[in-house]
């Protein structure tokens, strides 16, 4: 290790003494030319190492400080330097008093295949893979832009992973940038092993429930982010990336909303915000209609949910309670179970038990329909991160509803309110365009309005360039 006053010449001896015990570690000896070299094996290219070495090989001892010199061929003046390298898949070559270094990293990665969890129709299909450099690979092929930056930043104490952050120079804000690099910068942990991992030491307001950075593992979401003023974080090891500032109302945005029609982009959008007044409100709604407000039934339906409940013993809170953590159960078995057993087990277990629940007086059937669809309705969230955290939060209003009723449930949404209108993501409103009120930038959050009307990059993004758009007539 190098201190501060006192740096460490490269040599051989000290080199494999830092790698001492590291049985992956492949060092090859050539002492006809007084060469050795020093590697990983499964850091690097085969191919790669058989063109940078076969010349040194074929040379006579001679001819080799002429090879050498060579521009691949980088000279290495400290130790730190050396072993970093051969960390991040370098070959160090020893020969006689010098050491350099030649870049042959090309690990092991699964191909370029179709995001899991951000499914679209139409569109593209590739997604993100592990390695930062495929994933980086991917936002440059689509940008072929000389404006696209890129810094390359470090975190993890141990891990020393990359990090690379991006962002188009003239359309990001670059006070962001400097915000975001100095989070990161400050971050002391052992490890980060994935960008959802990574944004928790970054957060605004790491106690709230609600995610206030957007991720992604489709590059085309990723593009559209960097070309509204936004920044991107990819990090290397994990398949997706992570976008700031973010809003709340991005997570119930989906790429399919912009590869088809306006107007069906525009309904499908609406359908997801109805989706989330539903499952945060309806069972809630149950639980304190059949605690506190059986004059809110209308009176056709009244004689059906009296017979539905009159076998089940438990008050509505406790039922609903039960049923919403059986579903609960339900989700995360068939989420960790492998994919045929998992959809099997969400689909007859589901069925088997309600059905079941229901004959043993344990709950009434209007409860399943309400825990059903409060289910159904939380799936159309597009983000399964901001999926989780209304789940979460809809436990909390059944709870206030089953004890304060319709003032409980009027209590816990304004709470929520509040709440989202105090958190910031990169010291921007989370809110926004809401709260502050930006009514031009509405037209691609409630509604999705046809591509033509969307001149203006959102003002989230407090870019210097805010026309994204000037169409020739």
């Amino acid at each position: 290790m190098t201190d501060s006053n006192h740096i460490i010449a490269p040599s051989l001896q000290h080199t494999l003494d830092n790698f001492k015990d590291c049985i992956d570690l492949t060092h090859r000896t050539f002492p006809e030319i007084n060469v050795h070299l020093v590697y990983f094996d499964h850091l690097i290219n085969s191919d790669e190492l058989y063109r940078y070495i076969t010349p040194l090989t074929e040379a006579r001892e001679y001819e080799i400080q002429n090879l050498l010199i060579r521009s691949q061929y980088q000279l290495a003046l400290d130790s730190d330097t050396v072993i970093k390298g051969i960390l991040y898949g370098k070959i160090a070559i020893f020969h006689k008093d010098d050491t350099y270094l030649v870049d042959a990293y090309k690990p092991e990665a699964r191909s370029i295949d179709a995001s899991q969890t951000e499914t679209v129709i139409t569109g593209p299909h590739d997604s993100f893979t592990e390695p930062a450099l495929s994933n980086l690979s991917l936002i440059r092929s689509k940008i072929k832009s000389s404006h696209l930056k890129v810094i390359k930043l470090e975190v993890g104490e141990i891990s020393k992973t990359d990090l690379y952050i991006l962002y188009i120079d003239g359309l990001a804000n670059m006070d962001y940038v400097k915000e975001l690099v100095e989070r990161i910068e400050l971050i002391e942990v052992d490890a980060v092993h994935d960008g959802n991992m990574l944004i928790q030491y970054i957060d605004d307001f790491p106690n709230s429930i609600f995610p206030l950075f957007s991720t992604s593992e489709r590059p085309d979401t990723a593009i559209s982010k960097l070309v509204a003023g936004k920044i991107i974080g990819i990090l290397d090891g994990s398949p997706s990336v992570f976008t700031a500032p973010s809003s709340f109302f991005e997570f119930f945005a989906s790429p399919d909303d912009y590869y088809q029609r306006w107007i069906l982009g525009t309904a499908t959008r609406l359908l997801r915000f109805a989706a989330l007044v539903i499952t945060l409100t309806f069972t809630a709604l149950y639980v304190s209609v059949t605690t506190f407000h059986y004059e809110m039934i209308p009176e056709a339906l009244l004689l059906t949910l009296t017979e539905s409940r009159s076998r089940v013993p438990f008050p509505p809170i406790y039922e609903a309670l039960l049923m919403e953590l059986t579903i609960e159960l339900l989700r995360e078995a068939g989420a960790r179970l492998p994919t045929k057993i998992g959809q099997t087990i969400g689909i007859v277990g589901g069925i088997v038990i309600g059905q079941a629940a229901v004959q043993a007086g344990l709950t009434s059937n209007v409860l399943i329909i309400a825990v059903a669809s409060s289910a159904i309705a939380s799936f159309v969230i597009p983000s399964y991160v901001m999926s989780a955290s209304i789940r979460l939060v809809r436990f909390g209003l059944i709870i206030l509803a089953g004890t304060l009723g319709d003032l409980g449930i009027a209590m816990g949404i304004a709470y929520i309110v509040i709440h989202l209108c105090g958190l910031t993501s990169l010291n921007t409103s989370y809110i926004t365009p809401v709260a502050p009120s930006y009514f031009n930038d509405w037209r691609d959050v409630f509604i999705r309005a046809p591509l033509w009307a969307m001149r203006d990059r959102p003002s989230q993004s407090n870019t210097p360039n805010k026309v994204k758009m000037k169409q020739k007539k």
